[in-house]
């Protein structure tokens, strides 16, 4: 693996077939922006073996400039990376498609994050207040370290939610 280049080959490796719980009519493609090598690594990895087709990159500026609308049906973004932070490249990928469904994973817990998080909503989505945790299609969060079993888990919970 080269930096930040995507890995996003569309190729599924079958050989773990627990997707009967994701809904058919979503083509199981993840956008993974994350600065740590190794964690996009290990997790591209993970998904893949659970069916997923992943487009990695570690640099969240080559992620935005690569992204298209209707080519992922959710983004899996960390929060602290440099040249953009997660909540930004978020705020960008949600101007381009509306209908993505995002996951922030992050080392540090949500509640660190949660006025900034209201801040984004209220200035970029115009929402009053962010949603709460399980109601909202769009957002959920993660922490890390993750058990791959666990992340695949959250994230099909999180792509079966219908978009509003």
């Amino acid at each position: 693996m080269s930096g930040s280049k995507p890995r996003g080959n569309g190729k599924m490796n079958n050989s773990n077939n627990n997707n009967n719980n994701i809904n058919s009519s979503l083509h199981n493609r993840i956008l993974l922006v994350d600065d740590e090598p190794d964690i996009t690594a290990v997790f591209t990895l993970g998904l893949e073996d659970h069916g997923f087709k992943v487009d990695m990159f570690n640099d969240p500026l080559e992620a935005l400039s690569d992204f298209k609308k209707g080519s992922c049906d959710l983004a899996l973004i960390d929060y602290k990376m440099p040249n953009m932070n997660g909540f930004e490249l978020y705020t960008e990928i949600r101007k381009i498609d509306e209908k993505i469904k995002v996951c922030f994973i992050t080392a540090y817990a949500f509640e660190a994050y949660y006025e900034e998080l209201k801040k984004t909503f209220e200035s970029n989505l115009k929402e009053p207040q962010p949603p709460q945790y399980g109601q909202e299609n769009l957002i959920c969060f993660i922490q890390k370290p993750v058990e791959i079993d666990k992340l695949v888990k959250r994230i099909k919970e999180v792509m079966s939610r219908p978009i509003i």
